[in-house]
């Protein structure tokens, strides 16, 4: 079955309008182009192209991408869970504290009780659904707007972190523990020659293939299903060039990845997580109910949608996440701190703004939050690889997002001075 995502069909919402008319859409050399779905990711290729300049090719050095990846994986995996409350028109302001007391948790019951680490990532697992619940509650039943309760969260839940950890670190984690927040995938088929570039692992080699084709067999049932709704498609030549891009920079990655110590574990983890909730999102009655609680709340609870439960089930969602990325984060560490997660809430909504969610919610796509995390991610490294100080990249990390949040409103405007 095709698919279509929810902002491509729905109709008098808040996101990208009905009707053939799409806000931030230009017209360059005859090419349509929807710079508010596509420019994300056209920054994203320019900010990489800088700095690999600024840096002398260091930013794309094989060890160095792999940096990128292991050192950013948890704001990554929070930004997933932030752009499905952001798309329903809330926010988190707690899941820096939850990923600190559910690694602290992971800490007391692995290392100071003894339990075996599956049960104890499973017991940490239900710990952040538990969280997440309690959050979900008070705000999609009691009422409370989600501002007023994550901040409360984020109080209370550093509270709990400082009292279970007794203001000290806990460690050192399991092995396996470590090895998925740091370790990497084995050499199961060895190593190809890849001529100047050296020899890479084949394995890995070959699941960006599987990853290329994967990526056009899905774009290419998008494209067919809009056509099939009569909804405005890019030209083919475009289509294919778009295609092409995304498939070099896949194996691009891929390739340098396996020249350095094949896949990170954490990257497989977040790659299954991106995958399934692409398609939870764009596939799922579920996920069409949260674009349309976002999108206009009244057409969505006249249309049926329970949206309290819906509301509660995406906090839910979002503890669990915030473990995930509190194990991974204590893993990488090898101790659960008490000011671990400070600031991953900033990172993490910074990361679904940057990556085109709407600020009045109904618009966002998993994959745009992983670029915009992907884009905070570069500007830290390539400013501190070419030695800039951490005030100066707080302010064109500020910089950024103001002008992601400014486009955003500056697209809406224009969509309605031609309505």
């Amino acid at each position: 079955m095709s698919s279509i995502t929810p902002a491509d069909v729905k109709v008098g919402a808040k996101g990208d309008g009905g009707g053939p008319r799409q806000p931030g859409r230009v017209s360059l050399g005859g090419i349509s182009l929807n710079l508010r779905s596509s420019g994300i990711y056209i920054a994203f290729a320019l900010i990489i192209a800088l700095f690999s300049v600024l840096t002398d090719g260091a930013l794309l050095t094989p060890q160095n991408i792999s940096n990128i990846i292991v050192q950013n994986s948890y704001v990554l995996i929070l930004a997933i869970g932030m752009i499905l409350i952001i798309i329903a028109g809330h926010i988190d302001l707690s899941v820096g504290s939850v990923v600190a007391v559910t690694g602290a948790l992971a800490a007391v019951l692995m290392v100071n009780m003894g339990w075996p680490w599956p049960l104890a990532l499973l017991a940490t697992l239900v710990a952040g659904a538990l969280i997440g619940a309690w959050q979900g509650y008070w705000i999609a039943y009691f009422g409370i707007p989600a501002f007023i309760v994550t901040l409360a969260g984020m109080l209370l839940f550093r509270a709990l972190t400082l009292t279970v950890l007794g203001n000290q670190g806990i460690g050192p984690f399991p092995d396996q523990v470590r090895t998925l927040a740091n370790g990497f995938t084995n050499s199961y088929l060895g190593n190809v020659g890849l001529g100047p570039l050296g020899g890479a692992d084949l394995f890995s080699l070959l699941i960006g293939v599987v990853a290329v084709v994967g990526m056009v067999t899905a774009q290419w049932r998008t494209r067919g299903a809009r056509k099939g709704y009569g909804q405005m498609v890019e030209p083919m030549g475009l289509f294919v060039l778009k295609m092409a891009a995304g498939a070099a920079l896949i194996m691009f990655l891929v390739i340098q990845l396996a020249r350095f110590k094949n896949l990170p574990w954490v990257l497989v983890l977040l790659a299954i997580l991106v995958l399934a909730y692409s398609m939870m999102a764009n596939r799922t009655v579920f996920g069409r109910q949260i674009y349309a609680i976002g999108g206009n709340l009244q057409a969505a609870v006249m249309s049926g949608v329970k949206v309290k439960s819906v509301v509660f089930w995406i906090f839910v969602n979002m503890g669990v996440l915030s473990a995930i990325a509190g194990i991974i984060f204590a893993g990488r560490l090898n101790q659960a701190g008490p000011t671990a997660g400070n600031s991953f809430e900033l990172d993490a909504i910074a990361a679904a703004f940057i990556g085109g969610a709407a600020v009045q919610g109904g618009v966002g796509k998993v994959v745009g939050a992983i670029t915009g995390g992907l884009i905070m991610a570069v500007i830290n490294n390539g400013m501190s690889l070419i030695g800039s100080p951490s005030e100066r990249v707080m302010l064109v990390k500020g910089a950024v997002l103001l002008a992601a949040v400014a486009f955003d409103v500056w697209t809406k405007r224009r969509a309605g001075a031609g309505r």
